[in-house]
């Protein structure tokens, strides 16, 4: 059985997620398809419009034979990190051949050759991007246009879009780690990455997020056998609450200034424009734009304010992606999915938790004598835990009135049911 790897966040899974899915079983050759999706907080530094169950069964029912949990360090983190642990986590499988991610440019050479210039003049590239950034251009911007002076004939509005970011990251991850994984990517069709309006009966994440927002009707816009799981979910009142958020910052962001300097990332005067933003903004939105500066892209600044709501330690984090993900954490799977499983359970190269309420037994087992390691894969799985549990408050409705849900919540199968 070939198997193909994708990296996901399906917020919420979509028509263009399933043309994704379909053309990376194809262009891969592949019989089952595994995805690697973030939990509950995002790349982007943004919550999940529903919980990872909800968009777990979404993937499942669309046909996805095998979904993981990306752990918090790595999913709520710049495309460097966000790529390592995807990839990480995909060749600890075991079985993964192949993996195909989306992108603007639909052609994998001159991102491969983006990511061996990386690769290859780190050094360099890291000096002349940041004496750009001192300049006042943002990371993305500044890193575009490095590249393009050593890579001549490079567009940098190419370099600098969305998925090809993450795209060049992937693939350097790829060079970094050694992985024996083939690369293969598929242009991204419809609604651009930030388009808020449809194109056809495809739209981008934030579009669809953005008409529910407004009580605008998605269903034509999702595959059919996804548009009763996120209607349940949100009749339900289990979807987000951002203004939830914005009052759960602020509880952090009004107390004095010292609390925030052992936070990830909180440097360079960034706890004061923290401060200050948080005594006249009415949103967090109006927080991460009044807070940032030239230099510090929205998205940043976004994973900013969510590292302070999870009081995430600048000394964890730090160990955690210099590490790499040290478990893979089971959501869910389809009846294909079980063999796969079966193979993963053979081939594996880290601790597989379904259970987390057995989660400590099974570390510690795989960990036996490297016990550093294994206390820090549990403090890892902390993370997922907290991000659990700081996701409840900021829901309509939370579901149940125990917060601990990953304790109680069973592994999905085929989309809808539980063991």
């Amino acid at each position: 059985m070939r198997v193909v790897g994708l990296i996901t966040e399906y917020n919420p899974f979509h028509n263009g997620h399933l043309h994704h899915l379909q053309e990376s079983l194809r262009t891969a050759g592949a019989d089952a398809s595994v995805a690697v999706m973030s939990g509950h907080f995002l790349q982007r530094g943004e919550p999940a419009l529903v919980d990872k169950w909800v968009r777990a069964e979404m993937a499942l029912a669309a046909g996805v034979d095998l979904v993981l949990e990306l752990p918090f360090p790595f999913a709520c983190n710049s495309a460097p990190h966000f790529a390592a642990g995807a990839l990480g986590s995909l060749a600890a499988l075991g079985v993964v051949d192949a993996f195909c991610f989306g992108s603007e440019a639909g052609e994998i050479h001159w991102l491969d050759q983006v990511a061996s210039v990386l690769v290859e003049k780190g050094a360099e590239i890291e000096k002349l991007t940041a004496g750009r950034l001192r300049a006042g251009v943002n990371f993305p911007t500044a890193r575009a246009e490095v590249l393009t002076r050593l890579l001549p004939g490079l567009p940098v509005g190419e370099v600098a879009s969305p998925n090809n970011i993450l795209g060049i990251e992937y693939l350097r991850a790829l060079r970094l780690g050694g992985k024996e994984i083939e690369p293969h990517t598929i242009k991204r069709i419809g609604a651009g990455y930030h388009d808020t309006a449809a194109s056809g009966a495809i739209a981008s994440a934030t579009g669809i997020r953005k008409m529910i927002a407004v009580g605008e009707d998605v269903h034509p816009l999702l595959p059919p056998a996804c548009q009763s799981i996120l209607q349940e979910a949100m009749q339900s009142g289990h979807g987000l609450d951002s203004e939830r958020l914005f009052v759960a910052l602020q509880s952090h962001l009004l107390q004095d200034q010292s609390t925030l300097e052992n936070i990830y990332q909180v440097n360079d005067g960034i706890e004061r424009r923290l401060s200050l933003a948080a005594l006249k903004a009415s949103s967090f939105t109006e927080l991460a734009e009044d807070a940032k500066s030239r230099q510090w892209t929205l998205t940043r600044m976004q994973r900013i304010l969510i590292y302070v709501l999870m009081q995430a330690a600048s000394s964890e984090m730090q160990a955690f992606v210099q590490a790499g993900p040290l478990y893979l954490r089971l959501l869910g799977n389809s009846e294909k999915g079980r063999k796969v499983l079966a193979r993963v359970r053979k081939g594996k190269t880290l601790p597989l938790i379904a259970d987390p309420a057995r989660a400590s037994h099974t570390l510690r087992k795989f960990y036996r004598g490297n016990e550093p390691l294994g206390r820090l894969a549990e403090s890892m799985l902390q993370y997922d835990l907290r991000a659990t549990q700081l996701y409840s408050l900021l829901q309509v409705n939370p579901v149940g009135e125990y917060r601990n849900r990953d304790y109680y919540e069973a592994v999905r199968q085929a989309g809808c049911g539980s063991r």
